[in-house]
């Protein structure tokens, strides 16, 4: 009797412990948008007609495109070139830093990565992109866990 409630409870707490461990990386693996995010391209299009030479300049992060027709995201450098928005499905990315389009539309970064400058990097373990893109950590520290000299 003793071993079968041993053996349940065992069998109880490993379900439990692999049910914890499938939502925090389900938690934090979802992709949160900050859809309030502009891009200002570096150079107006050519032949966009608007009301307002501003607003032609600025495209809000997820506006919609069409890759096929000429596209006003395919390839527009943004934000004094630190964006490259390109049309990734239906909607304007930068595929220098999104997750979901990193370096090109569709390609995703592993659990644990960040799109840094087009390529996904560990940024858990990584001194030159600690905890997130270009984060640097002092010469000798080490990052782990995304920090800086964790002790």
């Amino acid at each position: 009797m003793a071993s079968s409630l041993l053996k349940l409870a065992t069998i109880l707490s490993l379900v439990v412990s692999i049910l914890l461990a499938l939502h925090t990386q389900i938690t934090l693996s979802v992709d949160v948008e900050d859809e309030d995010e502009e891009y200002v391209l570096d150079t107006p299009p050519v032949n966009f007609r608007s009301r307002s030479r501003f607003l032609a300049t600025v495209i809000k992060k997820g506006t919609r495109c069409n890759a096929e027709r000429n596209s006003k995201c395919n390839g527009v450098s943004a934000n004094k070139g630190t964006s490259l928005l390109y049309c990734c499905k239906k909607h304007c990315r930068n595929v220098l830093g999104d997750e979901n389009n990193c370096g090109q539309c569709g390609n995703k970064c592993k659990f644990g990565e960040s799109c840094c400058n087009g390529k996904c990097t560990n940024v858990i373990y990584n001194a030159s992109n600690c905890g997130k893109c270009n984060n640097k950590c002092s010469p000798g520290v080490k990052c782990q866990y995304g920090t800086c000299g964790y002790a």
